[in-house]
């Protein structure tokens, strides 16, 4: 597998209008060389699953600042495993208490990010575990 080969899926779930971070992580990590689907604003967890199911990608990154993401990185996870999506990684932007972040890695969220992250590390975490697992 190359770098080009890594195929990213950017969703924001939810009610949240609000996706420059999303746009600004898309455009970071086309420009690192991978190749990504951008699904825009309130999908459901059914949407980005099916999305990420039918472009067969390496990872999803899901955009998320209304605060819902207790409720909607666990579905969306549920149903990629249903999907047979195990090996898919799923992280995750936005604005995420700290006293949240230890369960959602727990539940298999690879990345967490929140405002002014750095997307050279978003990108070499990417890069790292999608390499890890070819």
């Amino acid at each position: 597998m190359t770098e080009g080969n890594i195929r990213v899926l950017i969703a924001k779930p939810g009610l949240d209008g609000h996706d420059r971070g999303a746009k600004v992580v898309a455009r970071a990590l086309r420009d690192a060389g991978m190749e990504v689907i951008y699904t825009g604003l309130r999908q459901t967890p059914e949407m980005i699953a099916e999305a990420a199911l039918q472009e067969d990608v390496d990872v999803v990154g899901i955009s998320i600042l209304s605060g819902a993401h207790m409720a909607l990185v666990p579905r969306i996870l549920e149903l990629m495993k249903a999907n047979g999506q195990d090996d898919v990684k799923l992280f995750l932007g936005g604005i995420i208490p700290d006293e949240d972040i230890a369960q959602l890695k727990k539940m298999g969220v690879s990345g967490i990010y929140g405002p002014g992250a750095s997307t050279e590390d978003i990108v070499a975490q990417i890069r790292t575990d999608v390499f890890k697992r070819a």
